[in-house]
């Protein structure tokens, strides 16, 4: 083989076009740039392996189904139960038995760039999937756990196939006409689940950034509603908005 520049090796070790052999040969090359890309390719590898076993980690409770002869099976997961403002979202997914996206994760572990990416690949490659967006006002009237258990419940019924079993993050719903279960930490042990949830927050924080070029005082499209300090300083300034969740105690006590 002979010598490659170092910017074309680059490009080759970028575009995959090296195999096992071509890299054993390069090994041998003591240039210090070539040196540095093989040491780059090697933890791209591991770090590509470590990926591959956390995807086999995450489809246990998926393959005890497909095991089972059950084919249908709906990750379920909630965006927003926690802040002072905003929707509850819920989100349903069932995924094929053959679905792979290394690096799915819980969302909240992700970067905003990487949920939006894995978002788009979710609702290309679903079988099918149901979001549900329920409002502070319905929120002040039932509480936050039951309009979280609706929303489910509503992102579950959008689904076609009707699923044969439903896999949800920590929540119990005991109303569904197939068999389910609730597991805690689920949308970082199940891969329908960690899908479930990526659907759950771009679609709320999308929401909270339309709601942002409504009340930018809140700034919103940063807070995502919860209660920072910013905002808290912007609820005792501005007051509430229509979108506040007057049933959450910092909102309360403003308001009276």
């Amino acid at each position: 083989m002979n010598k490659k520049s170092i910017a074309v090796l680059k490009k080759l070790f970028e575009a995959g076009e090296l195999n096992e052999e071509l890299i054993s040969h390069l090994r041998m090359d003591e240039r210090k740039g070539v040196q540095q890309l093989i040491a780059s390719y090697e933890k791209r590898q591991l770090k590509k392996q470590e990926l591959e076993q956390r995807h086999r980690e995450m489809i246990s409770y998926e393959n005890a189904c497909y095991s089972k002869d059950i084919h249908y099976i709906a990750g379920v997961d909630e965006a927003g139960r926690g802040p002072l403002a905003g929707p509850v979202v819920a989100a349903s997914v069932i995924l094929p038995a053959d679905f792979k996206l290394l690096g799915l994760n819980d969302s909240k572990q992700l970067t905003e760039a990487d949920r939006d990416k894995f978002y788009q690949v979710i609702i290309k490659k679903a079988l099918s999937y149901g979001i549900s967006i329920i409002n502070s006002d319905k929120i002040d009237e039932i509480n936050i756990y039951e309009a979280t258990k609706l929303a489910m419940y509503d992102a579950i019924g959008q689904l076609s196939p009707t699923p044969e079993h439903v896999l949800i993050d920590a929540v119990e719903l005991d109303s569904l006409s197939c068999t389910s279960e609730a597991i805690v930490k689920g949308d970082a042990k199940s891969v329908s689940i960690a899908a479930a949830s990526i659907l759950a927050k771009v679609t709320r924080d999308n929401y909270m950034k339309d709601l942002h070029n409504k009340f930018p005082m809140y700034e919103f499209a940063s807070n995502m509603g919860y209660g920072t300090k910013q905002h808290m300083e912007s609820l005792e300034q501005y007051g509430v908005c229509p979108h506040h969740r007057r049933s959450f105690s910092p909102v309360k006590n403003i308001v009276s």
